[in-house]
């Protein structure tokens, strides 16, 4: 698995010229999403830091859920291996209606081309809805690894 840097310019490019090879068509691989799905799944990540709505539609979890997320689900988010196909998703993450995909490919592009121009250092020590405080080694890893992941099951 090659994990680039959205961070790092072509890191981001990478991501967006495969996100431009896919068309309304494109069928899975596995899973059971279709494309427009997929594309706003994708864009589910990026909504924890630019949805200002986020927190009030997806309230942070409880005292007794935040330690078995940080323990057993962060290192398999934002650790080096790649994510098994068929995964259980977290539930504010499942996009189960239909979705535009024009519409969605672009949103997906435009949070990859703003997280790179966002830069770096401003997600260093960033605080995570789910996991608490990320270094940008782990932002990085949970945005490009989740939608690299994604665009394979897409074939591109």
């Amino acid at each position: 698995m090659n994990i680039q840097n959205i961070f790092e310019e072509a890191g981001a490019t990478a991501l967006v010229n495969r996100i431009k090879q896919l068309n309304p068509d494109t069928q899975a691989l596995w899973g059971r999403m279709t494309v427009s799905q997929m594309l706003a799944h994708c864009s589910k990540p990026f909504e924890t830091i630019y949805d200002p709505t986020y927190a009030e539609k997806y309230p942070r979890p409880n005292a007794f859920v935040r330690p078995i997320l940080r323990l057993f689900i962060k290192p398999i988010v934002v650790g080096p291996k790649p994510y098994k196909k068929n995964m259980r998703t977290a539930p504010e993450f499942i996009v189960d209606d239909e979705r535009d995909f024009e519409k969605e490919q672009s949103r997906l592009i435009n949070f990859i081309e703003k997280t790179n121009e966002t830069g770096a250092a401003a997600f260093e020590g960033k605080d995570s809805h789910s996991f608490g405080p990320l270094t940008t080694k782990e932002w990085n890893m949970l945005f490009y690894k989740h939608t690299d992941h994604h665009l394979a099951q897409f074939g591109v």
